[in-house]
């Protein structure tokens, strides 16, 4: 049976309005794997940066409790998912906490956050420091990345409450799929359809400290004989695989079809950042990257951190 769940009970799963207003119109959800495939659309695809940072705003800071004044079913939850760590803690290691905290939070801007149902503070803390080294635009979708699993645990929560309420025609269905998302965090679990296309992108300006508009994107294939490599093109040429510009939120359309398998190959993303920034350093900006047998079942997201003298690339997963 279909639950019928409010916009505030999203809000309790992740913080973000934006997000929780968008499960609420894709909503009724026939089970919790449905509500966990739309959800990771919504956060990864259609919400924008300031809907995470409002997420990771309504966090308490890891090692402390919600403030007396606050009444957040939400920040309730997080003091509930990090009592490994408050069982297994000590003054000291706390004050180390937060000092690490405060200087995380000036470096990037947002409190760290990290799934922390079942952790320590010491793995916790082990694993700020190694995070504090990250660039700004790496961290950012580690931490939203972290969101997403402890939204998903919530929604496993949320779905077993809704249960005992709602009769279901299996009652082991909802165990079943709880087990199974929470699994997925402790395991390599069978992949999923792909909600999106395989190669994916989106540009940010720093030197205006938001999404770069209206970037025309190319995504090209290699077809040849031999790899192209640094110094010469190798037998072959590029063939266009999509184009499209970006959006209000930086992030490019469908440049890719929604193919299951990505077939393995050179791939180079490009980005005219001449027609972008006029008179800017680089008149454009291309990145190849291959995609090894073992890889095609991956996603690629390749985004630009860009600014008129400079660029920052990675790949991520």
């Amino acid at each position: 049976m279909a639950m019928e769940i409010r916009e505030d009970d999203w809000m309790v799963c992740c913080g973000s309005s934006d997000f929780s207003k968008l499960m609420v119109k894709a909503s009724p959800f026939s089970s919790l794997e449905a509500a966990i495939e739309s959800a990771r659309d919504i956060w990864f695809n259609r919400v924008n940066v300031a809907a995470w940072l409002e997420a990771f705003a309504a966090h308490p800071q890891i090692g402390k409790s919600p403030s007396p004044s606050s009444n957040s079913d939400f920040a309730r939850r997080s003091v509930t998912e990090q009592s490994t760590a408050f069982a297994t803690t000590s003054a000291s290691a706390l004050e180390e906490l937060t000092e690490w905290n405060a200087l995380y939070r000036e470096r990037f801007g947002f409190i760290f956050i990290i799934c922390a149902s079942g952790r320590t503070h010491a793995e916790m803390l082990a694993e700020l420091k190694g995070r504090y080294a990250n660039r700004p635009i790496v961290e950012l979708e580690i931490a939203a990345k972290e969101q997403m699993k402890i939204t998903e645990l919530r929604m496993a929560k949320l779905f077993s409450e809704k249960a005992k309420v709602v009769p279901q025609t299996d009652s082991t269905k909802p165990q079943e799929d709880r087990l199974r998302i929470i699994g997925g965090h402790l395991n390599v679990a069978e992949a999923p359809k792909r909600s999106r296309p395989p190669i994916t992108t989106h540009v940010l300006d720093v030197s205006r400290g938001a999404p770069a508009v209206g970037v025309e994107v190319h995504l090209e294939v290699w077809n040849g004989t031999t790899s192209p490599s640094f110094g010469h093109g190798g037998r072959g040429d590029w063939s266009m695989v999509g184009t499209s510009a970006t959006d209000k939120d930086g992030r490019s359309g469908q440049l890719m079809d929604l193919v299951e398998a990505l077939k393995p190959g050179t791939y180079r993303i490009s980005f005219n950042t001449g027609k972008y920034c006029p008179g800017g350093f680089f008149p454009y900006v291309s990145i190849a990257f291959e995609v090894t047998e073992s890889q095609k079942m991956e996603h690629f997201h390749v985004p630009l951190l860009l600014s008129p003298f400079s660029f920052t690339t990675y790949r991520g997963s």
